[in-house]
């Protein structure tokens, strides 16, 4: 029996864990492949950029290598944190203390772009299992039902439709699986790249205390 018979004889619960598999398996691979993609450009900008910096002159000569470097302005908000002063009730706050907000708040946008779509993966991971057990629970279910309404209970009518229900078990790991592992895989490359952004933010604020921030 193939997929379109199968799903034509499934009920309406069925058919929903079905697609509802489907689309995060689908969601779960754009997220890889986006963020494979992302991590890939960000890691190899960070370097670029963190090796211009200390190349460069002044502060506009680095913002100018940084924005020919960073290809989708993800370490911008770092720079901008230290070249750009706070104004309004914000400026009355010590220097110091501003800087350090604003390297915060850098940080924070910086983190959020690269953590996009970590939940969602995590989420994914945990609950396809459960999805597809439950597609399973339920379409043993219904077989059984179904053969007690013929009242066959031959061992190929009652093989053939247990059997097409344990499919949903191994969909649901097969939809979980990649997204665990790929989620555990990035998160490890995000922790290292945590660790470089927090260094470099160090050495941007020690950099613009020890020198005149200059004029917007």
């Amino acid at each position: 029996m193939n997929l379109n018979d199968m799903l034509s004889q499934s009920d309406g619960l069925s058919v929903t864990v079905a697609l509802l598999l489907l689309l995060m398996s689908v969601v779960s691979w754009f997220i890889i492949v986006y963020k494979s993609w992302l991590l890939h450009l960000a890691i190899r900008d960070l370097t670029a950029c963190k090796a211009l910096f200390w190349q460069s002159g002044d502060w506009a000569q680095a913002r100018a290598h940084w924005q020919a470097t960073d290809s989708q302005a993800m370490f911008m908000p770092l720079l901008n944190a230290v070249t750009q002063p706070d104004l309004g009730l914000s400026a009355q706050v010590a220097a110091s203390d501003q800087l350090t907000r604003r390297l915060r708040e850098g940080l924070q946008a910086v983190r959020s772009r690269l953590q996009f779509g970590q939940d969602l993966l995590a989420t994914i991971g945990a609950t396809a299992p459960f999805v597809g057990l439950l597609g399973t629970v339920w379409g043993i279910f219904h077989a059984l039902t179904n053969l007690a309404v013929s009242a066959q209970y031959t061992l190929d009518k009652v093989a053939q439709p247990v059997g097409e229900a344990l499919v949903m078990t191994a969909a649901g790991l097969a939809v979980a699986i990649p997204a665990v592992m790929a989620y555990n895989l990035m998160g490890r490359r995000l922790a290292r790249m945590d660790s470089e952004l927090e260094g470099l933010a160090y050495d941007l604020r020690a950099l613009a205390q020890a020198k005149s921030l200059p004029t917007p």
